[in-house]
């Protein structure tokens, strides 16, 4: 992490990039809340690093300026776009990182061909508004619209219509990169094509993205929605509720227009649906009949945009949404062929109904599969292409999470994998969890190796790292 020396010479020469600009750069011997809360802001109060500086570049030119600032003083590097990473690992994840925060990079455009030019430091909420604002264009992404799309779209990136159209990545034509050289160059599929493969799944391991230009769809014009609420006098009695959806989701004909999720919290379950058609379109399809039954329904008729609020709302108030507290996660990622079993679901719900140390959690198996899999798995860096659905889940503790918390989140996934115990699993990049011992192979499986040679060839020295980045092959 540097000797006081070393970290004046890098404090120097972060001062020299800036040139005088106002808010380019801030250290640890700022004021101490100034620097946590306007410049850090981190999102998982749970454990804080503490950066060596964050800069906010103008350009990619200062942005190449601060990679080489920190390769001179041997420290590492880490961008930040929305700075919603469970490991706050916009800030490093660990103590002693160069933070370059992506805020100034909000450009947008659009050319003949809907192929979209954004900038990485724009969130979600401005490219759903900016495309609409644009011929009325849409891609697939997230519902939470503070999220970045720069870390997104190099992560994964699903949302409900992802099983339409893929994942937030499989939009990307071509980006403009930052290198761990401080070069800056373009990458696509036919140039620089292996960075290009890392950037889409892993790209915080491999480079600073300053734009992406995108390819878009046209809005959908109708989107049908419901939210099925369920209240039961017990959570063990919402298993049968459960399996009828598991069902649902695992037929291989399912539309690939329906999206849904399945929340358990405190107070009981929802069930919520969208379908991007006509009611009768919907209707035609068979799914409404195929729902569990016994909930209060909610209806909507939307737009595009109606959908994504609503979207967002929903989730953000069962969910860790934009606001800053300390909470602590799991994951696991399904094949269609590892459906839990009655058993298996049965001792899950009888868990749900255990004391948590926490009356604030929720649990969200979310669907996926459609279009996401139609992408081979060795196209992009993104490995869950054979993935039916996922399993999230929260707990939250004020002021910190507690051990019986994280003991009974551990549990949900460790009676999942004692019902399924051939199931290769996995876990999705966007939830991380930095206590996981084997996070890279959980992260990207079988291209872990790939992307191993690829980071050896473009960042040898690890510049661009956090706990759980892809290491140099040795």
């Amino acid at each position: 992490m540097g000797n006081t020396s070393s970290s004046s010479a890098l404090q120097s020469c972060l001062k020299n990039v800036c040139a005088g600009q106002q808010n380019c750069v801030a250290f640890p011997t700022n004021p101490v809340l100034t620097y946590h809360l306007e410049w850090m802001k981190p999102y998982n109060l749970n454990k804080i690093p503490t950066p060596v500086a964050v800069t906010r570049p103008m350009t990619a030119e200062q942005i190449a300026g601060v990679v080489k600032c920190a390769v001179a003083s041997k420290v590492k590097v880490q961008p930040r776009s929305g700075g919603h990473s469970y490991g706050n690992y916009g800030l490093g994840g660990d103590d002693g990182a160069v933070v370059v925060d992506l805020v100034n990079f909000q450009q947008f455009s659009m050319d003949e061909k809907y192929q979209a030019t954004i900038g990485a430091g724009t969130l979600l909420g401005d490219v759903t508004k900016k495309l609409h604002e644009n011929g009325g264009r849409a891609m697939a992404h997230g519902t939470c619209p503070q999220v970045g799309i720069g870390g997104h779209a190099t992560i994964g990136g699903l949302g409900p219509p992802s099983r339409m159209w893929g994942t937030s990545l499989d939009h990307v034509v071509d980006v403009t990169v930052v290198t761990a050289k401080g070069d800056i160059v373009k990458a696509s599929e036919s140039e620089n094509s292996d960075l290009f493969f890392a950037l889409k799944g892993a790209g915080a391991s491999f480079g600073i993205i300053t734009e992406f230009r995108v390819r878009t769809h046209p809005e959908p014009r109708n989107v049908v929605e419901y939210t099925y609420d369920f209240t039961f006098g017990k959570h063990e009695d919402m298993a049968s509720t459960f399996e009828v959806w598991q069902t649902l989701i695992s037929d291989p004909n399912l539309d690939r227009r329906f999206a849904s999720q399945f929340i358990l919290h405190e107070l009981g379950a929802v069930v919520l649906t969208v379908f991007y058609g006509t009611e009768g379109e919907y209707e035609a399809t068979g799914i409404p009949a195929r729902l569990p039954k016994g909930g209060k329904l909610a209806f909507a008729m939307e737009d595009w945009l109606g959908s994504v609020g609503h979207a967002a709302e929903v989730v953000g108030l069962q969910a860790v949404g934009g606001v800053p507290i300390p909470f602590y996660t799991k994951t696991l990622a399904f094949r269609k062929e590892d459906l839990i079993p009655r058993s298996g679901i049965t001792e899950l719900f009888k868990h749900f109904g255990k004391d948590k140390g926490t009356i604030i959690w929720f649990t969200i198996f979310d669907l996926a599969g459609g279009a996401v899999s139609d992408v081979p798995q060795d196209k992009t860096a993104y490995a869950h292409r054979d993935k039916l659905f996922f399993v999230q889940s929260y707990g939250v503790g004020i002021p910190t999470v507690s051990q019986k918390t994280k003991d009974w989140l551990n549990g949900v996934n460790t009676i999942i994998r004692d019902a399924l115990p051939n199931a290769p699993f996995g876990a999705y990049p966007g939830y991380v969890e930095p206590d996981l011992a084997d996070g890279q192979e959980q992260y990207w499986g079988a291209n872990l190796p790939r992307l191993k040679d690829i980071k050896k060839m473009w960042d040898p020295k690890d510049v661009f790292h956090n706990p759980q980045s892809v290491p140099p092959a040795k």
